[in-house]
């Protein structure tokens, strides 16, 4: 009997996260470590189970997930898109739900390129009059 997986890759900024869904007991690894481990803050593990929890399936499957670039906010938000976009795969249903939420959009908002002639993307070299 061949086990069940579902893989889905989610970005956010300039993290990547892939994910895969397994049957199971609800325990989440990311790169290898548990996540309390891995995101030492309580907000960001919330943002991670937050599609779980709108789609009543907390204790229903494994999560790993391999994610790289960014920050940790970023790195939980890609985590999140990718968990979503896996369980869109497992029951198509559940996406007016996240919908609703919010969590099928990929976030767009991304560091904005240092322009020439500039100290940065919008601040200017100071003015000197005299």
């Amino acid at each position: 009997m061949a086990v069940t997986t579902y893989q889905a890759v989610g970005r956010r900024k300039t993290s990547v996260a892939r994910v895969r869904l397994i049957k199971g007991s609800g325990q989440v690894t990311i790169n290898d470590k548990p996540m309390d481990d891995y995101f030492g803050s309580e907000t960001l593990i919330m943002i991670v189970k937050q599609p779980l929890e709108a789609t009543k399936s907390l204790n229903q499957f494994d999560i790993y997930a391999n994610v790289y670039g960014g920050g940790s906010a970023g790195q939980a938000g890609a985590i999140r898109h990718g968990i979503t976009r896996a369980l869109l795969e497992v029951n198509p249903d559940m996406r007016l739900t996240l919908k609703k939420a919010g969590f099928i959009t990929r976030d767009p908002r991304m560091k904005e390129r240092k322009k020439y002639g500039q100290k940065g993307a919008r601040k200017r070299f100071q003015f000197s009059k005299r």
